[in-house]
């Protein structure tokens, strides 16, 4: 009997020893309706469209401000060569030769010349 016991206990470690039986999941009744794969894609394209679309305003509003300041150094270079010869101007206003040059030009002649005026006879 002593060998019987033994045999008793050991298949009882056995059975204590032996893991429990997985449970199997239950077979799918259908397919789903929804296609993930397609849901994810879609929001994350709508998600992208979002991002580009608030990147559009101020990329738009840089070109802008681009031209603006393409033309203000148009002005300003125009302004500077104004400015240059309007300085160069007021500095050789007072020169004999500038005043000379100015007073021909109204038709003034220095005293003892004789004016002469030619008239060219239109053909």
């Amino acid at each position: 009997m002593a060998a019987s016991a033994q045999a008793a206990r050991t298949t009882a470690k056995r059975a204590r020893r032996r893991p429990a039986a997985r449970r199997r999941p239950a077979a799918r009744r259908g397919a789903s309706r929804i296609h993930w794969d397609r849901v994810g894609r879609v929001a994350l394209t709508l998600v992208l469209a979002a991002v580009l679309y608030s990147y559009l305003n101020p990329a738009i509003e840089l070109v802008k401000t681009y031209r603006a300041t393409s033309a203000a150094k148009v002005q300003l270079h125009e302004a500077q060569r104004e400015n240059t010869r309007l300085h160069w101007r007021v500095q050789h206003s007072d020169d004999p030769i500038v005043l000379d040059q100015k007073a021909r030009g109204q038709g003034m002649v220095r005293p003892g010349e004789t004016p002469l005026v030619i008239r060219h006879a239109g053909g």
